[in-house]
């Protein structure tokens, strides 16, 4: 039988107030049992319109603060978080039969975070954020190879790379994070962490 916490939930789930440390936990274990980039996850944006769109992308840093990724400001995604900063995250990690998701407010990271990160990326990858209009049609792939060699010669120092302004972070500052485990006959295990008035952490046991 399988051992529960104080909520009647599987023990996986704990008995902790902070749903940073819990989520700590569960990604922890992602990143020993998904055998494919644990941190990868759904985000979703909207349009001014309200018409939204979802894109995988990487997460590259969490605290207590919120959930950060990097991009293009200029993309789909970057001009959507300028127009409508409410955003949605949902990690899915089928190896633990787990998922996260978790609503929140975007604001662009600083400009020393979004430097320290890009400074820590491979070289392709920087000459990439220069050479890339993220999705901006093409009229062929060569013109996108062109560009990347045209920034490989004008970067050929590859410890001088600076960081194009066009280029940072967002970090997701939470106002709900929800944790599910998947159930026999589709009776999953799900609880929900809500940030209230007095900025505390309130607990909620969801149906399946």
């Amino acid at each position: 039988m399988n051992e529960k916490n104080s909520l009647g939930l599987n023990k996986c789930f704990l008995d902790l107030d902070d749903p940073f440390e819990l989520f700590g936990r569960w990604f922890d274990e992602a990143k020993k049992n998904e055998i494919n980039d644990p941190n990868a996850l759904a985000l979703g944006t909207a349009s001014k319109d309200g018409i939204p769109s979802v894109r995988m992308v990487l997460l590259k840093g969490f605290d207590k603060a919120g959930f950060v990724f990097y991009t293009n400001l200029n993309s789909q995604k970057g001009n959507q978080i300028k127009d409508n900063p409410n955003a949605t995250m949902c990690f899915h990690w089928k190896s633990l039969l787990r998922q996260i998701r978790i609503v929140g407010v975007l604001s662009q990271v600083s400009d020393d975070t979004a430097d320290k990160y890009y400074n820590s990326r491979g070289y392709e990858s920087r000459i990439g954020a220069w050479a890339s209009k993220q999705s901006s049609v093409l009229k062929n792939r060569n013109e996108l190879l062109d560009s990347l060699e045209a920034f490989r010669k004008k970067y050929n120092n590859q410890d001088k790379v600076p960081r194009p302004s066009h280029w940072s972070g967002f970090n997701l500052k939470p106002s709900s994070i929800e944790f599910w485990l998947d159930g026999d006959n589709r009776i999953h295990e799900r609880l929900k962490y809500t940030l209230n008035k007095n900025n505390e952490w309130t607990k909620s046991l969801l149906s399946p």
